[in-house]
């Protein structure tokens, strides 16, 4: 049998590349947390990530305050366009302050379908008759928003200084909790003493305050707070954190002969008044269209 030989075979170093697993967040959704959405003046979409039935999925509900979802408010402009469909759509339930144009406008309100709609009775009333399918919650009373952990009770609100001839004037702002988060959306309103009861009908500290500040002009008429005395508020109810509201939004068609700048002012000076009266508040000034992630404590 002849001798073979085998030729010398190399083998190339193969380098295999290091592959680095990245670290993968997994959402703790035992602690809930709010995402809040600024769509311009009082209106904003509150999204609450609570617990769900099963563990480790999440529950979300969604919340509307006083909506403004057009170009207009009766004779008040919208600074920019009107918010966008799918940033407020899909509603669990909205709320309505009080009946003032700029808070309950009619074509933004049929906007929404049958999404329920939490107001005071006579103003619930009035949405009733005029095509709104309103629920009536009286001040002192909660109302469970359907198929969630979450309670709505109007409280307090200043704010009658304005009567209308055709609308109720019943004025309130809104508690809203759930499990292990509490809000409070004020609505318009002066200040008022029992500000400081709110966290105990909420059952413990605000987690997150909407406070208006500002108004459609410079100058601000009664039943509604400056930036100061909105930081005074937001210390009142020890809240973790705060979002100015009613500012920077609407203005009248005669404004371009108010002093330059006065849309923009009221949120920066909100935030520099609670620096100094609340200093443990968290502030997040938005843009309308914005939204920020509020953890709860």
């Amino acid at each position: 049998m002849p001798d073979v030989t085998v030729p010398d075979v190399t083998v190339p170093d193969v380098t295999v590349p290091d592959v680095t697993v990245p670290d993968v967040t997994v959402p703790d959704v035992t602690v809930p947390d709010v995402t809040v959405r600024w769509l311009g003046h009082a209106s904003v979409v509150l999204d609450l990530t609570l617990a769900g039935e099963q563990p480790g999925v999440a529950r979300r509900v969604r919340l509307l305050t006083d909506p403004l979802l057009r170009r207009h408010a009766g004779l008040l402009r919208r600074r920019g366009g009107a918010p966008r469909r799918e940033d407020w759509c899909d509603a669990d339930a909205v709320l309505v302050s009080h009946l003032h144009h700029d808070h309950a406008e009619l074509g933004s309100l049929e906007l929404l379908g049958a999404t329920p709609v939490v107001a005071p009775p006579s103003n619930a009333h009035w949405l009733t008759r005029h095509g709104v399918p309103a629920v009536a919650v009286p001040e002192g009373s909660w109302w469970h928003v359907p198929g969630t952990g979450v309670r709505v009770r109007p409280v307090t609100a200043v704010h009658g200084h304005r009567p209308m001839p055709h609308r109720p004037n019943a004025a309130v702002g809104f508690l809203v909790v759930g499990p292990g988060v509490r809000v409070w959306f004020a609505g318009d309103t002066a200040p008022f003493p029992q500000m400081a009861e709110l966290p105990a009908l909420a059952g413990g500290p605000i987690d997150l305050a909407l406070v208006p500040v500002g108004g459609w002009g410079p100058r601000l008429s009664g039943g509604h707070m400056d930036p100061v005395q909105a930081a005074e508020a937001v210390a009142a109810v020890r809240a973790a954190a705060a979002v100015p509201v009613h500012w920077g939004t609407l203005h009248a068609p005669v404004s371009r002969r108010l002093p330059p700048g006065w849309m923009d002012a009221a949120g920066p000076a909100f935030a520099a008044a609670v620096a100094r009266r609340a200093p443990g508040c968290a502030v997040h000034v938005l843009e309308p269209g914005d939204q920020v992630r509020v953890r709860v404590r």
